[in-house]
């Protein structure tokens, strides 16, 4: 056994040098090339689907179940909400529309069994269930025919084109429709008579194919209801549109008039066939012009389309000023119609918009390679919405570190646009203004002093943020303010 000094005096083997736990970097020791190694991004992103389960696992997976036994088990373990009611507004218009039409017992039970069978097999469920307003929306329209003309209110003849006069100093849809021409009733034709039924099929599946997982729902349910609550106004506040003028004057109508196809009744002479004849002169609700559903359905097609794609915003605004003259020119609604019809559509897109509507990430083409999706608005920081930069330039700065609102569901900080990173990699520095903006980080500091400061975002693994979209704000590490 040997002796104590005799131990201490024994040569020491090869250690690794002691380093803090702090400073001593794994990495080095990692025999992969770093060109092959999976980037840091992907592995926490990884670690953050493992660890808030399958429902990040795939945002674009679809339903392939014909089971109605999992929907039944989904119903029984739903949290509901107070939005939830807007089934049962749903289900009162169904009914209400069943009770209306003419007696037919077994047809109106198949009708309700197919809807019932569609809405539990979850394969039809997810496209049938975001388009329930729509499909209430037909039921709704076409069965109004019915209603007793004794619980009818009164039809105005003066009220629209009073307005019109008073609103614009004359009647837009006379002056657009006084002179005609071949030419110009088929430029009308294509988008009041097919683009009208065709654009929401089209814009469907346009957004379901290339827009963030859970746009089409959105788009369908706003739809849905904008043409709900329209139909609804025609019913409640019916007014006679312009051709009843040209037809009629200023007589006072009654509900057993027909209806007109108007400047359409050219483009049946035209190609020789009773396309919009018959049908526009036993319309539904022949007296519907205000507001005009032509012009909300290309609002709220083109407010979702250029929110999905503003590349083309500007052929959609075109589409709509084409189908809004279109309805002029063939007179079928006076201009006031249209602006009733858009304030309805932009009301239920920018609602939809701040709360359910997702996030189009630029970096994503198709809905299968979106990893995660993000919902609502986002909160704008001060430099992003009043534009502080640093000295007489329209740069982003950071908002230094301003914090999100106390009704956030986070206490972390709000990290500032990409801009400022992307400015700072060039050299250039980042100032803001903290005596403009409220809620900063304290102590503040006075802007003359803020000039002489870099604000740099740091990636975990110690690299400069470059700007680039993350899963989370906890990927950023920490926010450096160089002097």
């Amino acid at each position: 056994m040997q002796e104590f000094p005799a131990v201490l005096n024994q040569p020491k083997g090869k250690m690794l040098p002691f380093a803090w736990p702090g400073s001593l970097n794994l990495a080095k020791f990692n025999p992969i090339p770093h060109k092959y190694r999976p980037s840091r991004r992907l592995r926490n992103l990884q670690k953050i689907k493992s660890n808030n389960g399958p429902h990040l696992d795939n945002v674009a997976r679809l339903q392939t179940s014909f089971n109605a036994l999992e929907s039944l088990k989904a119903l029984r373990q739903r949290k509901w909400q107070i939005y939830d009611l807007q089934y049962v507004l749903l289900f009162g218009f169904i009914i209400f529309s069943l009770c209306i039409l003419p007696p037919a017992p077994l047809v109106k039970t198949g009708a309700l069994v197919s809807i019932g069978v569609l809405l539990l097999m979850p394969i039809t469920q997810q496209f049938f269930l975001p388009s329930l307003p729509i499909w209430t929306y037909l039921l709704y329209f076409f069965s109004s025919r019915f209603i007793a003309p004794e619980y009818r209110p009164h039809i105005w003849v003066k009220v629209l084109p009073a307005l019109e006069n008073v609103l614009y100093g004359a009647n837009l849809s006379n002056i657009l429709s006084a002179h005609v021409h071949p030419i110009l009733d088929i430029l009308a034709w294509l988008p009041y008579g097919i683009g009208h039924f065709a654009a929401p099929a089209v814009c469907s599946a346009v957004l379901f194919l290339f827009a963030a997982p859970g746009t089409t729902p959105v788009f369908a349910r706003a739809f849905g209801y904008m043409c709900l609550l329209g139909v609804t106004i025609q019913l409640i506040f019916p007014c006679t549109p312009p051709w009843y003028e040209k037809a009629h004057g200023l007589e006072p109508a009654h509900y057993g008039m027909e209806g007109s196809p108007a400047g359409l009744a050219r483009i049946d002479e035209l190609f020789g066939a009773d396309m919009y004849t018959t049908s526009f002169t036993t319309a539904p609700v022949p007296f519907g012009a205000f507001p005009s559903l032509h012009a909300g359905n290309a609002v709220v097609e083109a407010l979702f389309m250029q929110y999905c794609f503003p590349r083309f915003r500007t052929f959609f605004i075109l589409y709509v000023g084409w189908i809004w003259w279109a309805t002029m020119y063939l007179n079928h609604h006076y201009a006031i119609d249209l602006v009733g019809g858009a304030l309805i559509a932009a009301v239920a897109y920018y609602i939809s918009r701040v709360r359910w509507l997702p996030r189009p990430q630029v970096d994503k083409s198709t809905r299968w390679e979106y990893e995660y999706v993000e919902f609502g608005d986002r909160t704008k920081m001060g430099d992003e919405e009043y534009g502080y930069g640093y000295g007489n330039s329209n740069a982003y700065g950071l908002g230094l570190l301003e914090r999100r609102g106390i009704d956030g569901d986070s206490d972390e900080w709000t990290l500032g646009s990409s801009s400022s990173f992307e400015s700072m990699s060039r050299g250039e520095t980042v100032s803001g203004s903290s005596a403009s903006s409220p809620g900063i980080l304290s102590p503040t500091t006075p802007d003359e002093e803020l000039r002489h400061h870099s604000i740099i975002g740091l990636m975990p693994q110690g690299e400069m943020w470059n700007g680039e979209r993350v899963a989370l704000e906890s990927e950023l590490s920490e926010v450096v303010v160089v002097r």
